[in-house]
């Protein structure tokens, strides 16, 4: 929540006007070019998700491990401060995302926004985004592809920061051994991937 957000909220006016007043505000940030980053909450079959976007396509997929404040403090601090709750910039992503849990989609063509990582950390979600539906890799295999095989540990830190889970397979990428690693949303919700997609591990 952005500032503007905040201060709008902490003075409430009588007969519910708050959220139609933040509603006008964020819709006149938007036509007015002011929206840097827009973002929207999304029930799933998971639970609910925090979606956001930059111009320049989907910058975050965030679970509410500790509510959403936090990442939307990081996402002022790492994108913009120009913060906004604006849904319909992130219809299509919605739609995707719907697609894809009803199992009519297995694959995402949206535009994405990986500027928050940059070298090793950005080849390594690069690399992942082309494990298929279905498939899996490991986390060597992932490092070999963004071009260092033996940085397997530093693979395995760069997913566990991918900024677009789901949509950046990082549930695809399992131990060398088969094991299944870790998940930035809990291995619960790696082995619900995993199922939606027939995968058994």
């Amino acid at each position: 929540m952005d500032d503007l957000e905040r201060r709008l909220k902490e003075h409430e006016l009588p007969g519910g006007a708050p959220q139609a007043t933040l509603t006008s505000v964020a819709q006149r940030a938007e036509r007015e070019g002011l929206v840097d980053v827009a973002y929207t909450t999304v029930d799933s079959p998971m639970g609910d998700l925090l979606l956001a976007a930059t111009p320049f396509g989907l910058a975050r997929v965030a679970y509410p491990l500790n509510g959403f404040d936090s990442v939307l403090a990081e996402l002022a601090r790492r994108l913009s401060p120009r913060v906004v709750e604006a849904p319909a910039r992130l219809d299509r992503v919605r739609r995707e995302l719907d697609e894809y849990f009803e199992g009519s989609r297995r694959e995402f063509d949206l535009p994405l926004d990986l500027s928050v990582a940059s070298g090793f950390s950005r080849r390594v979600l690069e690399a992942t985004a082309r494990v298929g539906f279905g498939e899996l890799a490991s986390y060597r295999e992932v490092a070999r592809a963004a071009g260092s095989e033996r940085a397997v540990r530093a693979a395995g830190s760069a997913l566990g920061r991918n900024p677009v889970p789901v949509v950046v397979p990082c549930h695809r990428v399992l131990r060398t051994g088969g094991g299944l690693g870790g998940y930035t949303g809990g291995l619960d919700k790696k082995r619900f991937l995993l199922d939606l997609e027939g995968l058994e591990v």
